[in-house]
């Protein structure tokens, strides 16, 4: 079979994946009495139309970013970490213990710490399914999915039984003293030439993309993301060239955990200024979906967690001005993963075969 060019396999099978999950989300709209091109132009005005629009789509995929670069970094060392929800929530527990500890002088300082206490939470809430998959042998998809469960619960109780204030009735921690709160992007100057009014984008999405280059030059430019890269493409050919699985395993999941862990600075620090229950919004398993369909690359992953930023802001918008339900946003996304993820192969086969006729009317028109 005719394989596909490089730059075929990284722009046109994610192409042809989203215009097929947009077709099917096309069909769904009309079997139920709605209008496609009026829902489409609802969530473009909603996510793209304004600045404020921009925000809230920058917001989301702010966090979206710091996911799918947590499911990259394991999935180049061969793991499939699912726990990136439950790691997130555990890194929005170290970010308002770090804020509520201490009256933070200036937001700079808070946030060198809190990222410090996101990253080291979320690590740490990766650790032991690491330990236990390069130990143990227990699958870490398993067990990182019942690690979700049990970080759930576990902030459940910090919330109800430790960090609520007195006499407060919802389950959430005391707000983050002025000094532990970060500027929007309406409050940078440059950025409130843009963002007039106040936005939930804030300077977290600088810290994201920053993120993404250092995660880029870790995987492609370093010896340990080599090693990483070896172990995840043949375990047995890397032991051979001296690489310990047991030490790739723990680290490539630290830092998948560290990054997942970060993601809760941008809605605990940086929106709610405050830890509440649902801290992870989701993102973990959106960050799932924005890994395979940026490629796994994190250039690709930044376009990613536009487009379901995009989404969410989008669906929001329809929720609020038509009658179409919101849970159609998660309708999308459940298309869009299904063609990016599970029926990928289904796409892929359908271009090379494409380029093969391409190729062999050029073959024939030569000859």
């Amino acid at each position: 079979m005719d394989r596909l060019p490089r730059w075929a396999d990284l722009t046109l099978v994610p192409l042809v994946s989203l215009l097929f999950a947009a077709v099917i989300s096309a069909l769904v709209l009309l079997v139920i009495g709605q209008s496609p091109v009026e829902a489409f132009k609802v969530m473009v005005d909603g996510a793209l139309g304004s600045p404020y629009g921009w925000g809230y789509t920058l917001y989301y995929a702010t966090s979206f970013i710091f996911t799918g670069l947590a499911v990259t970094v394991a999935f180049h060392a061969g793991l499939f970490n699912i726990g990136g929800e439950g790691q997130a929530q555990l890194g929005g527990l170290g970010v308002a213990l770090v804020c509520l500890s201490l009256p933070w002088p200036h937001w700079t300082v808070a946030l060198i710490a809190a990222t410090a206490g996101a990253a080291l939470f979320g690590a740490a809430w990766a650790a032991i399914p690491a330990y236990l998959q390069a130990k143990r042998g227990s699958h870490i998809v398993i067990t990182t999915i019942m690690f979700n469960y049990i970080a759930a619960a576990l902030l459940v109780y910090m919330l109800v039984d430790v960090l609520k204030p007195v006499g407060q009735a919802d389950p959430a921690s005391a707000r983050f003293p002025v000094g532990a709160q970060l500027p929007a992007l309406n409050d940078i100057p440059g950025f409130n030439l843009i963002f007039e009014r106040p936005v939930p984008a804030n300077v977290t999405l600088l810290i994201a993309l920053a993120m993404a280059v250092v995660v880029w030059a870790l995987l492609w430019r370093t010896r340990l993301g080599y090693q990483i890269r070896a172990f995840g493409k043949s375990e047995a050919a890397a032991k051979y060239a001296g690489i310990n699985p047991v030490r790739i395993t723990i680290i490539a999941m630290l830092i998948s955990g560290g990054l997942a862990g970060m993601m809760s600075i941008n809605n605990v620090m940086g929106e709610a200024e405050r830890l509440l229950q649902n801290s992870s919004e989701g993102a973990g398993f959106i960050g799932i979906a924005v890994a395979l369909m940026g490629r796994n690359h994190p250039f690709g992953v930044v376009l990613a967690a536009l487009l379901f930023g995009f989404l969410y802001q989008g669906g929001a918008e329809l929720g609020l001005w038509t009658s179409i339900p919101i849970e159609m946003r998660i309708v999308v996304q459940g298309l869009v993963i299904l063609f990016t993820g599970a029926l990928d192969m289904m796409v892929r086969m359908i271009l090379e075969r494409a380029f093969g006729l391409v190729r062999s009317a050029k073959a024939m028109r030569a000859a």
